[in-house]
């Protein structure tokens, strides 16, 4: 079934998250209706059995919060639409009042309609002064946020070493207050698989990404010797500080020679100060987890609006998670630069449908169990939210998992939905920030790069204060305004890349998250 709004669709998601903006203090409903044409309303807090809601709807089931209540009947086989999208089929007729949820509402078919491409392509407004933030310039030109030392491995048989060198450094740095911190990102990958594989080339692109990130003022690899993702095929055959345990000596020689040497480039690191760049030198990873059925009306829309603020800097957003795009790419390949740049995210979301399918497993299998619970029901709904992290501007780049990000602006990077394996390619990419939404509350960092956490809710951010650094709730109290929170965010983006430790690092994250994509199968 092809079903996809006009061409104005691509604002739709959200226009419909800014209907909040139009109701006051004083007023305090219990359900939010997105669109005009929508069959749903989307609960506010709890609604009792028999309570009157907005539209005179009285409700015949209880309704969570963040979960959806029919408008009116919907016969069985009629789509429902939210966010002016279809998001499903009618599995058996649902009366006015009546849950809309998992065991009435199917997926539906839908096409991708080629002859969209780009149409919605508009000039990107500019910002008409620029905003700067306090980062590390390097000598090479590449713009920091942060200033840590790195051990990273280039298969799991070198983690523990690895892990040694890093501990040797814990509450020994308080002569060098400008190094973060001296972190092991250790896999458990890098042998046992097929050296042509496709995940061998991602493991290979990650640690690569990694060693040549701008926050690591020094980069130390470890190997084994044996492995089929060797130090020579991830660092190119070029010239780089690597130690391998079987030609060290073993393990505890190769410790001893790993200390030494970052010992050895302490002072050089902490050589350095923060300067002031302009903002378009961020590149500000969004990612969403555990979602829920207000993330794509408050946090991922004010994330958006902030997106759409950097963009005007002329900062790199990375939006990723191809999965989540499933049912929705549309409102992106419509914003594509050039066609051949919605083809490949095309061609992505389809190699994604195959590759399900080719596991006897399909792409609806990914609204996980924490999502369902609050509120989202299929892949499709939770995909026109996901977008809404995005913005309103142009599409400019679609990646490969962990390939190298050199356009400014909006851009895709192909990733699994799961959080670390997604921004674990994004900061191979060169994210120097990250933000992350979520509705049911997530715990998450990914070191090198600060990662801010964004509730979309109050009860959450109230909840796991000592996790989350914004609270998008404020939407959906209706104290501020899609664009206000926009702004905030946008202002503590830059106050990160400045310095500000976020949630995350205060709590210790970041490093336990770092897990490139293993697509191989393990012999």
């Amino acid at each position: 079934m092809s079903d996809h709004p006009d061409s104005t669709a691509t604002q739709n998601v959200i226009s419909a998250a800014r209907a909040t903006d139009r109701r006051t203090q004083n007023e305090k409903p219990s359900t939010i209706l997105l669109n005009s044409s929508d069959d749903v309303l989307i609960a506010l807090r709890a609604i009792a059995v028999g309570e009157t809601v907005s539209d005179g709807v009285v409700a015949i089931d209880p309704i969570p919060a963040g979960h959806k209540i029919a408008r009116r009947r919907i016969d069985a086989g009629t789509a429902v639409r939210r966010y002016s999208s279809v998001i499903g089929v009618a599995s058996a007729t649902i009366a006015q009042g009546e849950h809309v949820h998992v065991h009435n509402l199917g997926m539906s078919d839908y096409s991708q309609d080629s002859n969209t491409f780009g149409q919605d392509v508009r000039p990107t407004p500019l910002a008409s002064v620029q905003r700067t933030f306090n980062g590390y310039v390097r000598a090479d030109g590449r713009v920091a946020t942060r200033n840590y030392i790195g051990v990273l491995t280039s298969v799991n048989c070198s983690a523990t070493a690895a892990r040694m060198i890093a501990d040797h450094f814990k509450g020994r740095l308080a002569n060098y207050p400008n190094i973060d911190g001296v972190v092991a990102l250790t896999h458990k990958s890098g042998c046992g698989l097929d050296a042509r594989i496709d995940g061998i080339e991602a493991l290979r692109r990650c640690i690569a990404g990694y060693a040549a990130h701008p926050n690591f003022a020094k980069v130390l690899m470890i190997g084994l010797g044996c492995e089929v993702s060797n130090l020579d095929g991830v660092l190119g055959g070029s010239a780089g500080d690597a130690l391998v345990i079987q030609q060290s000596g073993g393990t505890a020689a190769t410790v001893r020679a790993g200390i030494e040497r970052l010992e050895a480039s302490l002072e050089r690191a902490n050589n350095i100060q923060r300067t002031p760049v302009p903002a378009s030198e961020l590149k500000v990873a969004l990612q969403c987890g555990g979602s829920d059925g207000y993330s794509g009306i408050s946090a991922n829309a004010a994330l958006g609006a902030a997106v759409d603020l950097m963009v005007a800097h002329g900062g790199t957003a990375i939006l990723s998670e191809t999965t989540e795009c499933y049912g929705a790419e549309h409102i992106l390949t419509r914003r594509a630069v050039r066609r051949e740049v919605g083809e490949k995210l095309a061609a992505r979301v389809k190699w994604w449908d195959e590759f399900a399918a080719s596991h006897g497993m399909e792409i609806n299998n990914n609204p996980s169990p924490g999502n369902k619970a609050g509120g989202l029901t299929n892949i499709i709904e939770k995909s026109l939210g996901a977008m809404a992290k995005g913005g309103t501007t142009n599409l400019v780049e679609v990646y490969d998992y962990a390939e190298r990000v050199t356009e400014k602006g909006l851009v895709f990077m192909d990733a699994p939905a799961f959080d670390p394996v997604g921004a674990t390619a994004q900061v191979a990419g060169g994210a120097n920030v990250l933000c992350f939404t979520t509705g049911r509350g997530s715990a998450f960092g990914c070191k090198p790069t600060p990662s801010l956490k964004l509730a979309s809710n109050t009860p959450l951010y109230q909840r796991m204060p000592d996790d989350m650094d914004v609270n998008c709730g404020t939407i959906l109290d209706g104290t501020e305004t899609i664009e206000e929170a926009g702004t905030r965010i946008f202002d503590l983006i830059l106050a990160t890349a400045s310095g500000q430790k976020t949630a995350s690092e205060r709590l210790g994250y970041g490093e336990e998250e770092f897990s490139p994509w293993d697509k191989g199968i393990m012999l």
